[in-house]
């Protein structure tokens, strides 16, 4: 049954106190109309518990602006949620319409850094966040006392004679928790065998993102990127606040599993009690990646569990470590992001995981 408001209510309990579920929980659909933003799709979303996201649904289903009983969650770029007719493809174009936004999503068959690979010119990030979504639909389902919110679509990377991949996202949320469920499926509907790279692109940011804030992981190695985040290795995991001129700093974080097979990441936040979580599947997405940047208005954290890593397709295939998917096969990503709210509820979380 659903915890809401200090209470403990069935299904009939519940709707004799409201006359609409809409009243405390649910999906809306809306509409940007302003400037870049004009004509973008959102789907708007109250678990019940506090918890408030929106997904675009024009823009991969990313999920953009979020807030817990109204502390915001996530780092919004300049831009906007900036209409996918707007996309620049080249080089590092992406960037031109990057939102933040609390999840992007790069793939599905290259990510990372602009290179040339397989006779294709490739940009930042993959054209997944830029896609919009087609099929979408919601629903409500109960399960005796427990309700799930379910928002779904597809979006398709597809080039006449070279892929056809088509992805279904789906999000459930079940009513009065603070725990959002994603499940990508990937299916190759074309005759060939195509890549396959996907990040989940995670951007916490002030509050969550402050001096003192840390990052909890149960890692068994960590590798800086490069030359540039090698004097941070350090203090990877433990945050300030902006400085001026601060250079971006990446990490490969080699995490473990739990014996249900999955990883997880936390930011926890001391002065505000609240944990921020990632979890996700060890086997599917055995790469983690951190992207520490503390830098005036660009004042982040990437949370990134991935196939791969970031240096863009042409390095993963020369490394041998590049993914494909045959015609035919269909391969599932599972991701879940959450809220814990309380120092008691956050160390249950660290010390069930084992994360320092």
């Amino acid at each position: 049954m659903p915890a809401l408001f200090g209470q403990t209510l069935s299904h009939d309990e519940l709707m004799r106190r409201v006359g609409d579920l809409s009243q405390i929980a649910g999906i809306r659909m809306m509409t940007l109309r302003d400037g870049q933003e004009d004509g973008v799709r959102i789907a708007d979303i109250r678990s019940g518990s506090g918890l408030r996201f929106q997904v675009t649904l024009d823009r991969g289903m990313d999920v953009s602006g979020a807030e817990f009983k109204g502390t915001p969650l996530s780092w919004r770029s300049e831009n906007g949620d900036v209409h996918p007719s707007f996309y620049d493809p080249r080089g590092l174009g992406w960037s031109r319409s990057f939102a933040g936004g609390l999840m992007t999503g790069c793939g599905i068959s290259h990510l990372g850094a602009p290179c040339d690979d397989d006779g294709e010119e490739l940009g930042l990030h993959g054209r997944l966040s830029n896609t919009p979504a087609t099929e979408v639909n919601t629903h409500t389902r109960w399960d005796g006392d427990v309700c799930t919110f379910v928002l779904e679509g597809r979006m398709r990377e597809s080039v006449p004679g070279r892929r056809n991949l088509l992805l279904h996202r789906t999000f459930e949320i079940t009513l009065g928790e603070s725990r959002v469920r994603i499940t990508d499926v990937i299916d190759n509907q074309g005759p060939l065998r195509s890549p396959l790279m996907m990040l989940y692109h995670f951007n916490p940011g002030w509050p969550l993102v402050d001096d003192g804030a840390r990052l909890m992981l149960n890692a068994s190695s960590t590798q800086p990127r490069d030359a540039q985040a090698e004097p941070g290795l350090d203090d990877a995991r433990r945050f300030t606040g902006p400085i001026g001129g601060f250079k971006e700093q990446v990490y490969y974080h080699d995490l473990r599993s739990d014996s249900d097979g999955k990883s997880h990441a936390l930011l926890v936040n001391d002065a505000l009690d609240i944990g921020f979580s990632v979890s996700f599947g060890r086997k599917e997405l055995h790469r983690y990646i951190e992207w520490k940047m503390m830098g005036e208005g660009l004042y982040v954290l990437g949370m990134e569990p991935g196939n791969c890593r970031v240096w863009g397709r042409a390095k993963e295939r020369a490394a041998g470590d590049l993914q494909f998917i045959e015609p035919g096969e269909q391969r599932t990503f599972d991701v879940e992001f959450g809220i814990l709210e309380h120092a008691r509820t956050i160390q249950a979380f660290i010390s069930s995981h084992n994360l320092t």
